[in-house]
Formats: structure tokens, sequence, C-alpha cells
């Protein structure tokens, strides 16, 4: 696998360093699993009959990123990048068209608008979207929620990763 640069939070850091620290770890060994692979790898469905990939993840990922961040906590009125009516999971649907490239920096882009929002929040603050049980959620809540979405899915992609190429690693 290609080097992706990575580090844990220091075991004595505050609240929201170390929340902040372990989403970007997450975010990062999502990165890692796909790192060194080509357009083709990151498309194959190598878990038959599901399927799921690695790039269909980072999309996945990069709606995961905007539902909690920009709809839920900023309660911005935002369409789904790659989901439509007929289609609400169409992150997973991939065609030859669709790259690495053009994934990354789409899923970068929505990570750089979370951040964004989150440094003008504080962990307390209550959303201003709200849940399906029309509640809203504090930012401790969300990042503890991305960390959960983050470390679950990273291990469906350790097994699809292992699957291409044999490539293991935390």
């Amino acid at each position: 696998m290609t080097t992706v640069e990575r580090s844990e939070p220091a075991i004595d850091a505050a609240e929201r360093p170390m929340l902040e620290g372990w989403l970007d770890f997450h975010r990062e060994t999502l990165a890692m699993k796909c790192a060194g692979l080509t357009d083709a790898q990151l498309r194959e469905a190598s878990v038959p009959p599901s399927e799921f990939t690695l790039l269909g993840l980072v999309r996945h990922m990069a709606e995961v990123e905007r539902g909690w961040f920009r709809e839920v906590l900023a309660g911005e009125d935002v369409a789904p990048i790659y989901g439509t009516d007929e289609d609400p999971d169409g992150e997973f649907h991939l065609t030859e068209a669709d790259t690495w490239a053009e994934a990354e920096a789409t899923w970068r882009a929505e990570i750089a608008q979370a951040r964004e929002i989150a440094a003008r929040t504080g962990v307390d603050d209550m959303s201003v979207g709200l849940s399906r049980k029309g509640k809203p959620f504090n930012l401790r809540w969300i990042y503890t929620h991305m960390i959960e979405e983050y470390a679950r899915h990273n291990g469906h992609a350790d097994l699809v990763r292992e699957r291409i190429d044999g490539a293991t690693g935390a």
C-alpha cells in the first residue's frame, strides 16, 4: 500500500482535540485503504454478491460528511451528491466513468466543509437540523457518531482491500 500520513491524537488531549483527532485518524485510514489502487480496482466489488466497493465507500462517506455536518449540524438545504429519488444509494452504483480523482476530491471537499462548520460550533451546541425523531444533536454526538461510522466502514474496507490485492493493515 502507498503510505498515507495519519496519527492518533495525544493520549492526554482535551475532549475536542481528541474527538477531532480520532475522526481525522479514521478519515485517513479510509484513504490508506484506497491508496495505490487503480480506478478499476477501486470499482471492484470483491465480495459477491455485494456491490460494495472502495470507490463506492468513499463516495458514501462524502454523502455522510455532507449529511451530518452540512444538513444536520448547519441546517443547510443541500441535495445529495450521488443519490437521486430513483436511486437513493447512487454512490454505490458505479460506472466506468467514475474515478478516484473525482471521488477523493468530492470527499475531501466535504471534509473541509465539515471542519469549517464544526470550527464555529461548540461541542455542546445543538444542531440546526433535526433527527428523524424531530430532535437536534449536539456536536459531541455527531463527532462520536462519525468516528463510529468511519470505524465500522474501515473494517469493511480492510476486507475488500485484502480481497483485491492481499494488502492488510491498520
